[in-house]
């Protein structure tokens, strides 16, 4: 793919030298698979629809490195299956920081390349970035990814999300089954409801296996902390736990270093199998793809979000195809497999759920009563912030 569109911030013309900060130590500023930039569109809010014949030019941003073997890499891999669809060109620019550089980013994809949609892929974009740079536009779509969107916002905002729970819990299974210390270890960000749901889910799956099996959560405190991630997998390899989960934004330090120990490992995002030949077992693995594809499609036909024929929020599982699970490593024997693929055959038909009561929290305290149960999609799971039974850690 091309590297030849450069981003320039109209502050740094203004002002001078002005560096794009970045999560990840990588090349900044590029965006690939463009050709010449197309006719400028009014930052008044003039149409910036393509004219016949023209491509639908879509926009990727990313947070950090595109090639991170975790949340963007899934996305980048996402926008490469749509690339080649005839009528699709995709721009894509990475290591694009929560702030306002990002308005700047999306201003220039519709300005100069000629973008009518823009897809911020990081949950820090949306409010206020996405937010203030629709009402310039009206006639651009901007799909985040996330479940920010409601009611009553601007007509030419949507989101779309993939729930992960239902491959967490199946890679848990996975993880039971191949430990032989019946002891889990878990490295997260953030102790707050989407990773806290991912352990969770994890430990449902394993206890479904193993009803007696441990685990201990270690949280990092932010998305990105490499040195803290090397420290939390060492600390849990030397109390011998052997396989170790993860949920921050890239896997990769974890996944080396539990690789470097001896350890098992479990992935998230995307497929990590190539950092640990030995030791990784599988990920939940998000199918964006599969959310850009049925996207493009209704682009195609001339559906948008402004005439209503694009549905305002995409929200799905391994039923949709929306997640997955990765590349299986050598430690996942056929038995190993043939468990897996029979418990998510039973997820999708619906004949299985992963929170179905009674389930308590590791005080002890029922959470979920007994013949309660909840679907992946349901507003009460919003709420979870507490550690399942056999989960060591705390969440303040």
């Amino acid at each position: 793919m091309s590297n030849r569109y450069i981003y320039v911030p109209r502050r740094q013309v203004i002002r001078g030298i002005l560096a794009t900060a970045a999560f990840g130590a990588t090349s900044k500023l590029w965006t690939g698979c463009s050709s010449s930039p197309t006719d400028t569109a009014s930052t008044s809010g003039g149409s910036a629809s393509p004219d016949a014949g023209k491509p639908i030019t879509i926009g990727f941003i990313y947070n950090a490195p595109k090639a991170d073997y975790g949340w963007n890499q899934a996305h980048a891999v996402g926008a490469a299956a749509i690339a080649s669809t005839p009528g699709i060109k995709i721009i894509e620019q990475e290591s694009v920081p929560e702030t306002k550089e990002v308005q700047e980013v999306m201003r220039n994809m519709i300005d100069q390349d000629g973008a009518t949609v823009i897809i911020p892929t990081s949950f820090g974009y949306f409010d206020p970035h996405v937010l203030e740079v629709a009402k310039s536009y009206p006639d651009v779509q901007f799909l985040h990814c996330g479940t920010l969107w409601k009611e009553g916002l601007a007509n030419n905002i949507g989101s779309f999300f993939a729930l992960v729970d239902e491959g967490q819990y199946l890679a848990g299974r996975i993880a039971a089954q191949a430990s032989k210390e019946g002891k889990i270890g878990f490295v997260g960000a953030k102790p707050i409801n989407p990773v806290i749901r991912n352990i969770n889910s994890f430990m449902l799956g394993a206890r479904s296996i193993k009803p007696d099996i441990k685990m201990q959560v270690i949280f990092t405190g932010d998305w990105s902390l490499p040195v803290k991630e090397a420290e939390a997998t060492n600390s849990l390899a030397d109390q011998g736990f052997d396989v170790i989960a993860v949920h921050v934004d890239s896997p990769k330090v974890v996944i080396e270093t539990a690789e470097k120990r001896g350890v098992l490992s479990s992935g998230f995002h995307s497929d990590q199998a190539a950092l640990a030949p030995k030791g990784y077992l599988t990920g939940t693995m998000y199918n964006w793809g599969t959310i850009y594809k049925n996207y493009v499609e209704l682009f195609k036909a001339g559906k948008t979000l402004m005439n209503s024929g694009v549905p305002h929020q995409f929200i799905g599982g391994i039923a949709e195809d929306y997640i997955g699970l990765a590349t299986f490593g050598p430690a996942v024997t056929e038995p190993i497999k043939k468990d897996v693929e029979a418990a998510k055959a039973k997820l999708v038909d619906g004949s299985s759920v992963v929170y179905k009561g009674a389930i308590k929290d590791n005080a002890g305290a029922v959470k979920i009563p007994a013949g309660t149960t909840y679907k992946v999609t349901a507003p009460e799971l919003t709420k979870i912030d507490w550690l399942a039974e056999g989960v060591s850690g705390k969440t303040s």
